[in-house]
């Protein structure tokens, strides 16, 4: 398949330019800073058509040069401001390629201080100007100072980043050369989704109106409109034109209340003809708190504002903030099937999630197993063994605050491992609420033992797990039975462990009254890793004494047969012929 069609079918680009229309005017439509454009070619045939169009980092779009194999990956424009290097490197590792960065920052492993707070959900502010001089003074050793005041904090690691101190978040922000926060303060600023805006107004206010309000509000106060989760208001403005415009325009989720749930939030300014006319004394302080939550702050009482010349009705804003941010339209949540352990089993799908994500949630395990994949921007979230629903609930919480997110299993995440669990996390949340969500399948351990032992499931095959822990033992026994009467090769999960050391015997029993004593059983301990062992044996010979949790048990069926060390099932049944 060409690569623009490969490129095209992985999601990676979502046009090809049309074989009969001129480059020139394809590019004429899309030389945009919001825009990635990739050609495949040569660098320096490129350099030379894209050389008069360029015009700075503020305008151009993140260029991208492929060779014809996709084999090379190189950023040309837009390395860390427009993401063309995290690009490059997501297409690199889903393509099996190499991505040729050249940056000072990804060979010095410093944070790419312009670029690290997209990851997290934010939002960027400062020109350009500024911040080159911050790139550029980081590049030189000097140490940046940070004030953050909202947003996740992790990005800063357990030890910090070298060169990168904190002033007191109570102290003075116009001191620090990186600011994180709401308030436009500093030359360079990320800002986290934490600002609610509470609008109450006439009915067919204009939406001219409305966004002059919201700036005024936003000015007066000295906040970031970059720093907006949301609107909100009362129920009966649902279908308010202006509002409804506003969030369409703006992609600003839309929050509304009831009128008693507004009636119940003390504020600052209540308003008598307000209660009167909508039940409630306020609207725009009590929504913006409301959809702020527990912990919201009212940073700017209401404001009204009157129409001009052209205009009609009347609007309401406050503005609160939020403890936690608010962006799901922009958090993307990955479930990542790691593979057995062995780096050069995770497929390119995986390594390309994993490579976009900020985040990385997982039991420390196989968050170790994947140690040498994470670059310094990327920060882990270690968990333990049996807590699975809070790691799930972790990484949706990140995810729902924008950040993009890796949920990692070993195997196959959908073979026992996180999917189901964080799709039923996610299912149980409004629509509004859920950010992206994308399963990426790993090789699970009983394909890779099944690889190790021969070519054992070449016939119908099953998995059963005996762990009782989450599945009671008479479900386990009848799937137990049912696999056997059906005479399906068999991968046994979660064997025996200290506290579970019978099971496997029982489930020997069974199977013995179905199929043969020589019936060939693999057992593949710590596939993947170094580690690693493995052991041919029968159904009869099987010591589940010799057996742990990190033992993956494949149990032929009646016409299985071992030999010569393989163990190998005949695709058909003894008389069965093969077209």
């Amino acid at each position: 398949m060409p690569l623009l069609e490969r490129l095209l079918l992985r999601g990676h680009i979502d046009r090809i330019k049309p074989a009969d229309q001129d480059i020139s005017t394809a590019l004429d439509g899309h030389w945009t800073a919001e825009n990635v454009v990739l050609f495949v070619g040569a660098v320096g045939a490129v350099t030379r058509l894209i050389a008069a169009r360029i015009q700075g980092k503020e305008k151009d779009p993140a260029v991208l040069v492929l060779d014809p194999k996709g084999e090379f990956i190189i950023p040309l424009l837009g390395g860390h401001s427009a993401g063309a290097e995290q690009r490059a490197r997501e297409i690199a590792m889903d393509l099996g390629g190499q991505a040729v960065i050249t940056g000072a920052c990804a060979h010095e492993g410093r944070l790419p201080l312009d670029a690290f707070g997209e990851g997290w959900g934010w939002k960027r502010s400062g020109s350009v100007a500024h911040w080159r001089d911050l790139i550029v003074r980081q590049s030189q050793g000097s140490s940046i100072s940070v004030h953050q005041s909202s947003g996740s904090t992790a990005w800063r690691g357990p030890e910090g980043h070298p060169l990168l101190h904190n002033i007191d978040p109570e102290g003075v922000p116009d001191a620090a050369d990186l600011v994180i926060g709401a308030r436009r303060q500093g030359d360079c600023q990320w800002h986290p989704a934490t600002l609610w805006i509470g609008i109450g107004c006439e009915r067919n206010t204009s939406f001219s109106l409305v966004e002059k309000a919201i700036a005024e509000a936003l000015a007066t106060a000295g906040l970031a409109e970059e720093a907006i989760a949301g609107i909100a208001s009362a129920a009966r403005k649902s279908d308010e034109p202006a509002l409804k415009e506003l969030s369409r325009t703006r992609a600003w989720p839309f929050r509304t209340f009831a009128e008693h749930a507004l009636a119940s939030i003390d504020v600052p300014n209540p308003s008598e003809a307000v209660r009167q006319e909508m039940g409630t004394a306020s609207v725009a302080e009590a929504a913006a708190l409301l959809a702020a939550g527990e912990q919201g702050d009212l940073i700017q009482p209401k404001r009204i504002s009157r129409p001009e010349t052209g205009e009609q009705g009347a609007v309401t804003v406050a503005i609160a903030e939020a403890a936690i941010p608010h962006a799901p339209e922009r958090g993307e949540l990955h479930l990542v099937g790691s593979g057995p352990g062995d780096l050069s089993l995770l497929s390119g799908d995986a390594k390309a999630a994993l490579s976009r994500c900020c985040a990385w949630v997982g039991y420390n395990l196989y968050l170790d197993l994947l140690e040498p994949l994470r670059r310094p921007d990327q920060v882990r979230f270690d968990g333990q063994l049996t807590r699975e629903w809070d790691r799930c609930a972790e990484a949706l919480r990140l995810a729902q605050q924008g950040a993009k997110v890796a949920l990692i299993s070993s195997g196959d995440s959908g073979i026992y491992g996180m999917a189901g669990l964080a799709l039923e996390l996610l299912l149980q949340q409004p629509e509004q609420e859920r950010p992206s969500f994308a399963v990426h399948p790993g090789i699970s351990a009983f394909q890779l033992a099944a690889a190790r032992a021969g070519a054992p499931l070449m016939h119908d095959f099953c998995c059963v797990s005996l762990s009782d822990r989450l599945t009671p033992w008479a479900v386990i026994e009848k799937r137990l039975e049912a696999a056997a009467a059906g005479d399906f090769v068999l991968a046994l999960y979660n064997p025996r462990s200290k506290g579970r050391d019978w099971q496997l015997g029982y489930a020997k029993e069974i199977l013995l009254k179905h199929r043969p004593p020589t019936t060939p059983v693999t057992l593949a301990r710590q596939l993947g890793r170094a580690e690693e062992a493995r052991e041919l044996t029968s159904l009869e010979r099987l010591k589940p004494e010799s057996v742990d949790m990190l033992t993956l048990v494949l149990i032929g069926n009646s016409s299985s047969r071992a030999e010569d060390g393989w163990m190998v099932t005949p695709r058909g049944y003894p008389g069965a012929s093969l077209q």
